[in-house]
């Protein structure tokens, strides 16, 4: 266990003590020092307090830092496709079928398991199961992810995605020939009533909103560049179902007879960002895999 004591000297404004140990400690979120409290990990003058407590001119704070449980999941040789690594990030490639995080039902193959075996550090602000995802892509979408090796890192990109400031492109083979070049698909997005282990459009949900580019028209298919403004569970195929032209091999939202072994043809392909630590705009880009181009390639080949 780590400890700091802190002596607090008053600069004349009222200050809470949640405010100001979130100030004192950068890489902390408030609401991880609420919790801290709330857990009785922090003290003053050697008594528990509440978050909202105003601190006074000579007031010692005690910060216990508990040293964390051995991670209950393992970890696994498997081959990752790493784009980008540093001290701080790394962003991976990946494939489809691959589950982000351990879960019921999942407790091993998974990119969590892959990088605990090639990366001692992962930020531990998403707890024991989800070590650096600071976002997650499904099962068969393929593409790009940031994992973060550090709460300080972890925090700073959460950050940018929580103010849509993360530049994300996804390319995607849909059902139907979308008639129109452009277009925003602005529908909000919740849980089905119907079905809660689905996604749908809502009133009640969660702003949503998709913008989709056709880049190419076959008979009965579509390749589409989409851009996400917001984040939802499912929400780009659940956009394309909305409008009529569901992402191919969708076993959920998609067509029945035209599941795939692949699952949804749906590929992160495109992510930009600034640099956690530095602010250095980096952008990394990935081909499609081989069954999505192999797909593709006969799509152009019926097209003759």
């Amino acid at each position: 266990m780590k400890k700091d004591i802190l002596l607090y000297e008053d600069n004349g404004l009222e200050q809470r003590i949640d405010k100001y140990l979130t100030l004192f400690y950068s890489d902390i979120t408030r609401s991880q020092i609420q919790n801290m409290i709330s857990k009785e990990e922090v003290s003053v003058n050697d008594k528990k307090i509440k978050s909202n407590y105003i601190l006074k001119d000579g007031d010692k704070i005690e910060v216990c830092f508990n040293d964390p449980s051995p991670s209950s999941i393992q970890a696994e040789n498997i081959d990752l496709d790493i784009r980008y690594e540093d001290d701080d990030i790394i962003v991976v490639n990946k494939k489809s079928g691959m589950v982000v995080h351990p879960a019921v039902g999942n407790k091993s193959g998974t990119l969590v398991n892959a990088l605990l075996y090639h990366c001692n550090d992962l930020s531990g602000i998403n707890g024991e199961t989800r070590p650096g995802i600071v976002h997650r892509i499904d099962k068969d979408t393929s593409g790009l992810l940031v994992v973060c090796k550090n709460d300080f890192c972890h925090n700073k990109m959460s950050k940018q995605f929580q103010d849509k400031t993360v530049n994300k492109i996804y390319y995607a083979i849909c059902s139907g020939v979308i008639p129109h070049n452009v277009g925003v698909i602005d529908a909000p997005i919740g849980r089905d009533i119907q079905n809660r282990q689905q996604m749908a459009i809502s009133d009640k949900g969660k702003d949503a909103v998709t913008h989709f580019k056709v880049l190419e028209r076959f008979k009965n298919h579509t390749l589409v560049e989409l851009k996400l403004e917001t984040g939802r569970t499912h929400q780009i195929r659940v956009h394309m179902k909305y409008i009529g032209f569901p992402v191919y091999g969708d076993p959920i939202y998609g067509h029945k007879k035209e599941v795939s072994e692949y699952g949804q043809f749906l590929h992160a392909k495109k992510i930009g960002f600034n640099h956690p630590r530095t602010d250095e705009y980096i952008e990394i880009d990935s081909e499609l895999p081989d069954f999505f181009e192999e797909f593709l390639n006969d799509l152009r080949n019926s097209n003759k």
